[in-house]
């Protein structure tokens, strides 16, 4: 059997951390995700799917991600009953998350409004070549040794 789900979209709210009376952290969020589809005239729809990211998951959602940050979940479907305030018996529908990743642009993929840990300082950028032609050097094949 195969169970599984791969979203992208934005949240509609801030996630919130809990924690279980065990200890163990959990994080209910929604995001909305466009469908792809779209009607000549009309606008853009917007699926909102209820998403549950437990532990280290949990933590690192509620770390860097605030509405409107577009994310990526990879995770399962799972169904669950419940009854509501007055007695009526629902059924609940939401991924739980397995993996989630930054989606959006540097700006808004969570170092922008969220809290960076005090003990990680933000390390350096990465040096990077723009590519000009004395960072090859060129290679001499009068023998025939290369293998290609």
């Amino acid at each position: 059997m195969l169970n599984c789900a791969v979203l992208m979209g934005r949240l509609v709210a801030d996630p919130e951390l809990r924690t279980t009376p065990n200890g163990i952290s959990v994080t209910t969020f929604r995001i909305a995700v466009d469908r792809s589809y779209v009607r000549q005239g009309e606008e853009r729809q917007a699926d909102f799917i209820d998403i549950v990211a437990w532990r280290q998951t949990a933590d690192f959602v509620t770390r860097y991600f605030r509405k409107g940050s577009m994310i990526a979940v990879q995770g399962s479907i799972q169904t669950r009953s419940y009854e509501d305030k007055m007695g009526n018996k629902r059924t609940a529908v939401e991924v739980v998350a397995d993996n989630v990743s930054f989606c959006g642009s540097k700006a808004e993929s969570g170092t922008a409004g969220a809290a960076r840990p005090a003990a990680a300082p933000a390390a350096p950028a990465a040096s990077f070549s723009t590519g000009g032609m004395g960072d090859f050097e060129s290679i001499e094949d009068d023998d025939d040794s290369l293998p290609f």
